[in-house]
């Protein structure tokens, strides 16, 4: 998928591990609805102030349970 093609590309870029990034994208390809739901409250949270990686941790730790499914 293109889609697909573009995040490696900028995973790639801030220096991910190929190995994180592959998995990464079984999971959100396994439960797409998750990552959904986690970007749109990540960008709630930063909407109100909040840096991006605060905001990241906020949202993962609300969702680690079925993250951890997803591996």
């Amino acid at each position: 998928m293109f889609q697909n093609f573009l995040l490696k590309k900028m995973l790639r870029t801030q220096g991910v591990p190929e190995a994180q990034i592959d998995m990464f994208i079984k999971m959100m390809e396994r439960d797409p609805e998750l990552f959904k739901k986690i970007a749109e409250e990540v960008k709630t949270k930063m909407d109100a102030g909040i840096d991006q990686q605060t905001a990241s941790v906020e949202v993962m730790k609300k969702y680690e349970t079925e993250l951890k499914k997803l591996l």
